[in-house]
């Protein structure tokens, strides 16, 4: 029988879990150092979203509920609590790709206490450091770590939440039990703020507790849970209050599409419920996975000195039971999930370390340096995974089949040059660049994360996929990113529209760099710009519209190429809107009102620089447009000061002539296409698909969706000043900025205008009921709707939100009946 080996000490623990942190974050920025890739597809995205939340937290309003709202809704997609730890760190250290991956020091800490504690609570400290070593030296978690995604805070925060669970489970003492009944419900609310799917690990060990407890009348232990649940409400809820109607399009951006897109195994298939056992060799390297099975195996023929303690052998019996309800539980969520992907399963990988290191402990007596081996193989495979040491790549892949995770040693990516470039170019403006290359280097949202490091001076925009869709890009886009060679993901469309760009005479060539793969990135840009910014020597303070060009002669319902030059000073031009008529008579005219520059103007500069800013865009002529002459008045609002006064304008006539046919355009401004495309509102369900497949396209356009500010702006002071005859078409436009920007108060006050204009549509009636409901004002939403079941009882939409409003007061009864026939 082997010998009982003294307990550690606080101290040795401490020693060795430390030593353990250290190395294991030494390698990680060793990597990052030799490293000099850029962020891919999905590492971008989150870093944008740190450097989003960075920004905000320069300039926090902890009191005000508005800078709440609007903190919460930089992130509507994922919960951000990645994001909000990354931005403190970045402040920090300073703002990049490397600086956000220091957070990783904290998570290491965390997740190696939380295995420490787990194993330690069901086994013995001995265990719970071995186990802890593993979660080091598994391939896929330290690769994880080494990008920037959510996946490896989940993780961590997935498994300190098991940890306080386990603690809680095997507690005897009461008080200490409602202790950590509270801390788990604190690690639980963190692990929601970090991503939904921390119930995919946590769903089994929970629902087993509240069966047994249940079943055992433990009526305080589920009580105590209870209060868990209430506790993590508290720090999860803001978020999903503020985004809860963007889950429902996440499960299926997240699930089934993406999972269509790569061919993963439908749900029917064995394939699908083997898909994550087959991985466990990539994730967890032979060496880690056969040493401790084998061991466990020989342990159980006896082949290894005895442990005659019953006590402790019931006791770990019960504990790889209570490991099991974890792992099986999780492997059984994460496989019934359409989307399969080797990093959404990782946060079990810890708890299978418990496990495989009581399988590597079972190697006793003389067999006992075979543990040593083993930590020391799984070092050395971590080692030869992540350095290019000569020839090393046929026993790391034998060892730990996968993808050898190299640092990337060839020149640095011209990325940041790109972005540099475009700011030299347009200095005073924000750049929109349509991305067409789609590679992990060269793609969208890498470009944009680069332009956001330039004080957010610059976006990266994905091209449609549609050939109407590449058309519309083509005449939007002032900016465009190709590559020669391979384009990854990019489809056909964009891939002619990149072979177009080489002989278009609309275009030049800013820039070429060639990159490692032997081809050529290239940088386009418009000869004519939708907006043109210069400076200029002198210039009054007040804005003057010193040119206007545009056709003399334009048919009716088409749209007009038409320039604007406007000069003043910087700060009136950047924070400055026109209001724009053009007028026959008082009773027929046209509006053009938009933000100077499109409200893309960026910089600060002193007041009394002046600038010239010159617009070519698009301005649509209406279809009951009169034929006759038409002329120009102005208004400038300052957005910022709500100040206005008239602008005089150049002597300038337009005459429409219903005989003549269509004249060549620049596009729409996004103002105008705004207020074209919500007309549609009135026609219910039928109109708002037409509007949020342009919407789509449309916010491509402006990356801050800025136009939809422009257009309240401008609608709102038109409309409080002289609504004359466009009311019910301005309130419209009103109502669907308001409604873009997600601002649930000033839509519900704009659909109030727009009811009391025009009562006897049910659709406004219905939206108005579904804003309450999405502001989580149930009552008020049931009474909003009674006028639209009035005017069209059987429309099922309706009948649908009458059945949600219900449900959300608590009468499910109600509710259920009124749904249940629409299901």
């Amino acid at each position: 029988m082997e010998s009982k080996k003294p307990s550690l000490t606080l101290t040795e623990v401490v020693i060795i879990l430390g030593l353990i942190w250290l190395v294991s974050n030494l390698v990680d920025q060793l990597w990052l150092i030799l490293d000099h890739s850029a962020p891919a597809w999905d590492q971008s995205n989150h870093l944008t979203k740190s450097l989003q939340y960075f920004h905000a937290l320069e300039t926090p309003k902890f009191w005000d509920s508005q800078w709440w709202r609007s903190f919460w809704m930089l992130s509507s997609k994922y919960p951000p609590l990645t994001y909000i730890i990354a931005a403190i760190f970045q402040k920090i250290f300073g703002v990049g790709n490397d600086s956000a991956l220091i957070t990783n020091f904290l998570y290491n800490g965390i997740l190696l206490i939380s295995v420490y504690t787990i194993g330690k609570t069901l086994f013995n400290p001995q265990i719970g450091l071995w186990g802890a070593g593993f979660s080091m030296l598994f391939p896929r978690l330290y690769q994880t770590r080494l990008q920037f995604v959510i996946d490896n805070p989940l993780m961590t925060l997935t498994v300190a939440c098991f940890c306080c669970l386990t603690i809680w489970k095997y507690e005897k003492i009461r008080q200490k039990q409602w202790l950590w009944s509270l801390i788990f419900g604190l690690c639980w609310g963190l692990a929601l703020l970090t991503k939904q799917s921390v119930m995919f690990f946590l769903f089994a060990p929970l629902v087993w507790l509240g069966i047994n407890y249940l079943w055992q009348r433990k009526w305080e232990r589920i009580v105590q849970l209870i209060v868990s649940f209430i506790v993590s409400a508290f720090v999860w809820f803001p978020w999903y209050r503020t985004n809860w109607i963007y889950l429902f399009s996440t499960i299926s951006n997240s699930n089934s599409i993406p999972a269509t897109y790569e061919g993963d195994p439908p749900l029917n298939t064995l394939a699908a419920w083997t898909y994550y056992w087959q991985d466990l060799p990539l994730a967890v390297s032979w060496v880690l996975l056969l040493v401790p099975l084998v061991g466990l195996i020989l342990n159980s023929l006896g082949r290894f000195p005895k442990n005659n303690n019953n006590l402790e052998h019931k006791k770990a019996i019960e504990s790889i039971g209570w490991l099991a309800v974890y792992f099986v539980g999780s492997y059984l969520v994460c496989s019934a999930i359409f989307n399969k992907d080797t990093r959404y399963i990782m946060s079990y990988l810890p708890i299978l370390g418990i496990f495989l290191a009581y399988g590597l402990m079972q190697w006793r007596g003389k067999w006992q340096p075979v543990r040593w081996i083993t930590i020391g193989l799984a070092f050395l495979v971590m080692l030869t995974n992540l350095f290019p040491i000569s020839g090393t790549d046929k026993l790391s892949l034998a060892l730990s089949p996968g993808v050898l995770f190299r640092p990337y040693l060839a020149p640095e990516l011209p990325n940041s040059n790109l972005i540099e470039t475009v700011i030299e170019t347009t200095p005073y403006q924000i750049a929109n660049l349509g991305v067409i290359v789609n590679t992990d280097f060269f793609n969208h949202n890498t470009l944009n994360y680069y332009g956001q490091l330039a004080n957010f001076q610059v976006y990266g925009r994905e091209l449609g996929n549609k050939a109407k869709d590449i058309q519309q890009d083509r005449e939007y886009f002032d900016w465009f990113v190709t590559k020669t060679g391979d384009n990854g993901f990019a489809r056909q469309p964009q891939l002619d529209l990149a072979k177009q760009l080489e002989t278009d005479p609309n275009f030049n060539i800013v820039k070429t760099w060639n990159v490692s793969d032997n081809n050529v990135l290239k940088l386009y840009h418009r000869k004519q710009p939708s907006s043109i910014v210069e400076k200029i020597a002198k210039s009054q303070p007040k804005i003057q519209l010193d040119k206007v060009i545009v056709p003399s002669k334009v048919p009716p319902g088409f749209s007009i190429p038409i320039t604007y030059e406007w000069s003043g000073y910087w700060t009136e031009l950047k924070s400055g809107l026109v209001l724009l008529n053009w007028k026959q008579n008082d009773s027929n005219f046209w509006i053009h009102d938009h933000g100077i520059g499109e409200g893309m103007l960026k910089g600060n500069n002193p007041n009394d620089q002046g600038f010239k800013v010159i617009e070519n865009l698009g301005m649509l002529v209406p279809k009951n447009s009169q034929d006759g002459d038409y002329q120009l008045t102005a208004t400038y609002l300052n957005r910022e000061t709500g100040e206005t006064y008239p602008i005089t304008v150049p002597d300038v006539t337009i005459t429409v002539d219903s005989t003549i046919p269509p004249v060549a355009s620049s596009p729409l401004d996004l103002v105008t296409r705004l207020r074209e495309m919500s007309v549609n509102l009135s026609q219910g369900i039928k109109g708002l698909d037409g509007i949020f497949d342009d919407v789509d396209r449309v916010n491509q356009y402006d990356p801050r969706q800025d136009y939809l500010k422009q257009a309240e702006i401008a609608l709102n002071y038109r409309l409080n000043n002289n609504p004359e005859k466009d009311q019910l078409n301005w309130t419209y436009a009103l109502v669907l900025s308001q409604i873009l920007q997600e601002d649930p108060q000033g839509a519900i006050a704009a659909l109030k205008q727009l009811i009391d204009i025009a009562p006897d549509n049910p659709y406004h009636h219905a939206y108005l009921a579904f804003i309450y409901l999405y502001n989580w004002q149930p009552k008020a939403a049931e009474t909003a709707l009674k006028p639209a079941l009035e005017l069209q009882p059987n429309v099922k939409e309706f009948q649908a939100l009458q059945g949600i409003s219900a449900v959300m007061q608590g009468n499910f009864i109600k509710g259920w009946q009124i749904l249940a026939p629409l299901l």
